[in-house]
């Protein structure tokens, strides 16, 4: 009886132990920065602004691709247009901070489908792979945002395709200290039910995040 009681005890103190090291470690966990090499285009995803942007501008100056693929989020300006009200989509943003980083316009290209969320987003750049027959491409999200952006390449994309996902460094995300912020809780939480969804078929339908 002591010796079960004893391993008992030893048991719960390694299942709290290793909830700690999992609970502390959760952001760098979800951190995933592929190495780097020629890719066909390089694709940044909405949201983040300017970190996002800015990065892929620093990507391209590398030479890796010789173009760069800008989603095209869902936005309200329909409807301000109908009160008057002059509204730009973040992809023109995006535009503007690529061209201010040294990408030539003509090497923007904004995809044409309006997206509600990353499943959306990589659904559509996936179908731009497909259409345009190219093979390789370069994803540049947040940091938090990698490892489910990995997942949901891998879960939709051609197989013949590789995707390198890459973080925008310069991004407010504090990997190793995630909990000491309401900011980066949520995107903790966010991403870790989003790739329980993946893992799990993506049976909650998309939405918007």
């Amino acid at each position: 009886m002591k010796r079960a009681k004893f391993t008992l005890i030893a048991l719960s103190i390694l299942v709290v132990l290793g909830v700690g090291v999992g609970f502390r470690h959760a952001g760098r966990w979800l951190t995933v920065d592929d190495p780097l090499s020629h890719a066909d285009a390089i694709f940044v995803l909405s949201g983040g602004l300017p970190y996002r942007a800015e990065e892929a501008g620093r990507v391209y100056a590398t030479g890796y691709a010789s173009e760069v693929w800008v989603s095209r989020p869902d936005s309200p300006v329909a409807k301000l247009e109908k009160l008057g009200i002059h509204f730009v989509g973040e992809e023109e943003y995006n535009r503007e901070i690529l061209i201010h980083a040294g990408v030539p316009e003509s090497a923007i290209h904004i995809l044409p489908a309006i997206v509600i969320n990353t499943e959306e987003e990589v659904e559509e750049a996936a179908r731009e792979v497909r259409r345009t027959g190219k093979t390789r491409v370069i994803i540049v999200t947040s940091p938090e945002h990698t490892r489910r952006v990995k997942a949901l390449w891998k879960a939709l994309a051609d197989r013949n395709s590789t995707v390198m996902v890459h973080a925008a460094h310069a991004d407010p995300f504090d990997a190793d200290h995630w909990w000491r912020n309401t900011r980066d809780v949520f995107a903790v939480v966010r991403e870790t039910l989003g790739l329980v969804n993946v893992w799990a078929g993506l049976p909650v339908p998309p939405h918007g995040d």
